[in-house]
């Protein structure tokens, strides 16, 4: 099984499930910069909507796992080497953080770089912590959230003018870190518990088709439930609150992500991830799937092109406002399209992309 689901240490179904997270989060975030939501017919809206935190959720979950695949070494109790990739990481999430933060300075509002950043640095300290210690931070980064979420002012630092499109203070001292750590598109409370999640998940032995199966029967299982209590309580809850506050407590959207969100788009990120897994392990030489494989190990090359280079054609083509969901869903795939073809010419001659590589001589 392992030795077409495994290339030189990478398993190939979660570079599978980055190109697809990838993908998600292109559709997701050219709606918003093109000012298409919610401007098509049914089905598109609940198509596109299928994406709305749930790719980026798989984003961080996946980065979780690599992680624990990066430092399982360290986990047998090896102090320097513990402590040698801890610096690594340090490294790692330093350059992340810078470039997340040129992303935000040049206009991108939505990165996810920065945060993902910051994640990785809290993480470093956990890579030889037991899964039960992991579990309880991450359940107290969960119901933290949720109680912030329900005693202080969710939309403080957003224009009101452009909820969620424009942050106010983003360059002050108390807005950055309410927006980092509240408020923003994926502040640490509750947006660490993916990556811890991941974490945990990295542990398992993701070549073994029990483990795996068992993955995506009970993430499958959960999503059901969690999705199922989330309606139930929704309408429930429409007796005693209006639509806006049970919207705001109940529903499994990015925006506030609440319990119920976290349970739903982790379950949501870790049955994708067995799907692809189990994809890749029973049709590894189809030239579709190394394709998308191709693309999901040059993710961060990608998301930082589809802001300079993406939102650069969209501009050229003045179409950069009150557009279709029609048009945002068909530029995004074939933007795609375009980075998986970037990503085939690319590793024909090359093992990473460029700013892998670039990461890469830094951090050693």
């Amino acid at each position: 099984m392992a030795k077409h689901q495994i290339t030189n240490g990478r398993i190939e179904g979660l570079d599978f499930a980055r190109a697809i997270a990838l993908f998600g989060m292109f559709v997701v975030n050219y709606q918003v910069i093109v000012g298409a939501e919610g401007n098509g017919s049914g089905w598109l809206i609940w198509f596109t909507e299928l994406f709305q935190g749930r790719a980026s959720a798989a984003f961080v979950l996946l980065a979780g796992i690599g992680i624990s695949l990066m430092t399982r070494k360290a986990r047998n109790g090896d102090s320097d080497l513990i402590r040698k990739n801890k610096k690594n990481i340090w490294k790692r999430s330093a350059f992340l953080f810078l470039v997340g933060m040129v992303l935000c300075a040049v206009g991108w509002t939505g990165d996810i770089l920065h945060y993902y950043g910051v994640f990785m640095f809290i993480a470093s300290f956990l890579i030889a912590a037991s899964n039960k210690i992991i579990i309880i931070i991450c359940s107290l980064f969960g119901l933290t959230a949720q109680i912030m979420q329900v005693t202080s002012n969710y939309l403080n630092g957003w224009d009101l003018d452009k909820p969620f499109i424009e942050y106010t203070d983003f360059w002050t001292i108390e807005g950055f870190l309410r927006n980092l750590l509240f408020n923003g598109y994926h502040p640490i409370f509750p947006w660490i518990c993916f990556f811890l999640i991941g974490m945990i998940i990295g542990r398992l032995d993701l070549t073994n088709k029990i483990i795996i199966k068992k993955m995506g029967i009970i993430s499958l299982m959960f999503l059901i439930i969690s999705e199922f209590i989330s309606r139930i309580l929704f309408q429930t809850s429409l007796r005693y609150l209006d639509i806006e506050s049970a919207t705001y407590l109940f529903q499994t959207g990015p925006i506030p992500p609440n319990l119920f969100y976290l349970v739903s788009n982790a379950c949501s990120a870790v049955l994708v991830i067995t799907i692809t897994i189990y994809v890749t392990r029973n049709f590894s030489g189809n030239w579709l799937i190394n394709a998308f494989v191709k693309t999901g190990q040059l993710t961060l090359t990608h998301y930082v092109s589809h802001v300079f280079v993406g939102i650069g054609i969209l501009v050229l083509l003045k179409r950069l406002v009150n557009q279709t969901l029609g048009f945002s869903l068909i530029f995004s795939i074939l933007f795609f399209a375009g980075s998986i073809l970037f990503s085939i010419i690319w590793r024909k001659k090359f093992k990473r992309g460029p700013i892998e590589l670039i990461m890469r001589k830094l951090v050693n």
